[in-house]
């Protein structure tokens, strides 16, 4: 079980018994709020340290996939070879969108 989860959907998510923190996130689309996405995901990023944390949408493709790019653009891999890494060593489709792709590039800088 996570000690914190990060949830990426249009609308809340289902009560869980860990922390958790919702950013706005309709399918498809990008985040109504990126600042709020790039504060929440240097918040996971921080707490996988020394918690167990999920980062998770409905679908865990699109969304999720792009929140993993971003966390690895945060470690260090740089923007345009984190898509590539995440579909290599997650899932081979995520980040579904050319806005999702392009977010990711942006995300770095």
């Amino acid at each position: 079980m996570p000690t914190y989860g990060l949830y990426l959907l249009g609308r809340p998510p289902c009560p869980v018994p860990w922390t958790t923190r919702w950013v706005r996130w309709p399918d498809f689309r990008l985040p109504t709020a990126p600042g709020d996405l790039h504060d929440a995901l240097r918040e996971l990023w921080q707490r996988a340290e020394t918690e167990r944390v999920e980062v998770a949408c409905a679908g865990g493709t699109g969304r999720t996939g792009t929140a993993l790019a971003c966390l690895a653009v945060l470690d260090g891999l740089p923007p345009a070879r984190a898509v590539a890494f995440v579909r290599g060593h997650y899932r081979r489709h995520a980040v579904e969108t050319r806005s999702q792709m392009r977010f990711v590039a942006r995300f770095g800088g």
